[in-house]
């Protein structure tokens, strides 16, 4: 099989996904194309050699609709040679966009490809797109349908996560994002977005509260208390699980991903394709796998995906030396950290989604890219991408410095 290189990423800055955030103005398709330019013309690229554009769109309707990454590809001013195409796999969207590239560069039909992915959360609200998941009885009995929130506490009190652990872990993320960007280590992929006159909408991520205490977030109600009581989901998690006698509530927003609108793109290819761009690869693509999990806790498919990615590879947890994994909830994270006994130093070292916000379709792509600079910064040679996804589902990508 030809091996897989990455050669250059780059993401916008997350804004808030609200009316008043920085980037509600910019069309989704415009947010995506900015990730284009980008890469075309850091790398001197020619568009008319890209074999494909792939990119991650979790709700691909309204604003986001008909093929965005074409679209955006006519944005961007690329050769009408370039095809596009979306694809959803929930939150792992954007690095299945990768893998899937990855996949076709690996089988011999591309050479170039950027993959990556975009979400406009202020634009286009989450499950927009609908579906049998959320709407069909004989869909959503047998999966044990029920909101992600109930699902994180579900994990938190199967697995033992007090509010103290949530909270805790939260205030981290958020001290770890703030150093980060202060330290500078985000200048080199975050790309600003401008307006028509130039003008700079926003070149920071805006999510982040970097003053959080504890004590700030003990204020905070439990998010999905109401919805799990209420609304029968707790119900529904004990009969998946009934060793739980009842579900504690732990998560709010102070402890879950924020919603932001981003997008993200990386450069990916063949040796050949390097070489007829001119330009030196960073990593290569070792081995990526997704796999389902138990749909009631459904956000444990790190786990899984983990287990079978390394057993596949023949690779332990101690051959990796950095891990990203979306910071969905809190208690995915602790989860996951739990059942490897991993060290927090070498997992979101930078931070997460929980101090800077998950567009959905992009995150895959940008936290790839984030643990790559990491990587470099540290000269250290290997990673583990991982993220949990609706329905109980695990992606996961181990990448390797050249």
């Amino acid at each position: 099989m030809t091996e897989v290189f990455i050669y250059d990423h780059v993401r916008t800055p997350r804004g808030r996904g609200k009316k008043d955030g920085s980037l509600h103005e910019v069309p989704s398709v415009r947010l995506a194309a900015k990730t284009l330019e980008a890469i075309r013309d850091r790398n001197g690229l020619d568009t008319s050699t890209v074999d494909d554009i792939i990119m991650g769109c979790v709700d691909p309707v309204m604003d986001s609709g008909a093929v965005i990454p074409k679209a955006a590809a006519f944005e961007a001013g690329y050769s009408t040679k370039a095809p596009g195409m979306q694809i959803s796999r929930f939150c792992a969207s954007g690095l299945d966009a990768i893998n899937f590239g990855a996949g076709k560069i690996a089988a011999g039909s591309d050479d170039i490809v950027i993959a990556g992915g975009i979400e406009s959360m202020s634009r286009v609200g989450m499950g927009m797109s609908g579906g049998a998941w959320y709407m069909d009885p004989s869909v959503n009995f047998p999966a044990f349908f029920m909101p992600q929130g109930v699902s994180a506490d579900l994990i938190a009190t199967k697995y033992g996560f007090s509010r103290d652990d949530v909270d805790a872990y939260a205030v981290e993320s958020q001290k770890r994002a703030a150093k980060a960007w202060n330290a500078g280590y985000f200048k080199n992929s975050v790309i600003p977005v401008k307006d028509q006159n130039g003008l700079i909408l926003l070149d920071r991520d805006e999510h982040m509260r970097p003053g959080t205490d504890m004590q700030a977030l003990a204020s905070l109600n439990a998010s999905f208390q109401m919805p799990g009581e209420m609304g029968g989901f707790e119900a529904v998690g004990i009969q998946a699980h009934p060793e739980i006698e009842k579900i504690n509530y732990v998560h709010h927003a102070g402890n879950s991903s924020g919603i932001v609108d981003g997008a993200a793109a990386v450069l990916i290819g063949s040796k050949a394709g390097g070489q007829s761009m001119g330009i030196k690869p960073r990593a290569r693509i070792r081995a990526f796998a997704n796999i389902g999990s138990d749909p009631a806790l459904m956000l444990t498919g790190p786990v899984d995906v983990t287990e079978k990615l390394l057993a596949r590879t023949g690779m332990t947890i101690a051959d990796i030396d950095l891990f990203e994994l979306n910071e969905a909830f809190a208690a995915v994270v602790l989860r996951y950290m739990q059942a490897f006994d991993i060290s927090h130093d070498i997992i979101n070292v930078n931070g997460g989604a929980i101090a800077m916000g998950h567009p959905l379709g992009a995150t895959g792509a940008m936290i790839l890219g984030t643990v790559l600079d990491e990587l470099e910064r540290r000269d250290l040679n290997t990673a583990l991408v991982t993220l949990c996804i609706g329905a109980g589902m695990g992606t996961a990508t181990v990448i390797e410095r050249v």
